[in-house]
């Protein structure tokens, strides 16, 4: 027997609460590096998920949409990174 998915809104709300997990996993980063590579996955899943739903599920439309969300992810997770002299605690004594 074999499960498949038939209503377009089930697989929507899966599509949604993949991105939410992934999201959720990698909101602990601080380091440029790190957000640019969380940026960079979340931002593959989201255009990814985007370009399969906006082609009916083609493969090249979904990667090339994939590969720019990726790209565009890791801009703004490096770009939003706070500065490394936020990590730094003043002690006064």
């Amino acid at each position: 027997m074999q499960l498949t998915i038939q209503s377009r809104s089930l697989k929507n709300a899966l599509a949604l609460g993949a991105l939410l997990a992934a999201a959720t996993s990698l909101s602990g980063c601080y380091t440029p590096t790190e957000r640019a590579i969380g940026g960079g996955v979340i931002g593959g899943l989201g255009g990814a998920g985007i370009g399969a739903l906006a082609s009916g599920g083609l493969a090249g439309p979904t990667l090339a949409a994939g590969a720019i969300g990726a790209a565009g992810g890791a801009l703004i997770g490096a770009a939003t990174a706070p500065h490394p002299h936020y990590y730094r605690r003043r002690h006064y004594y």
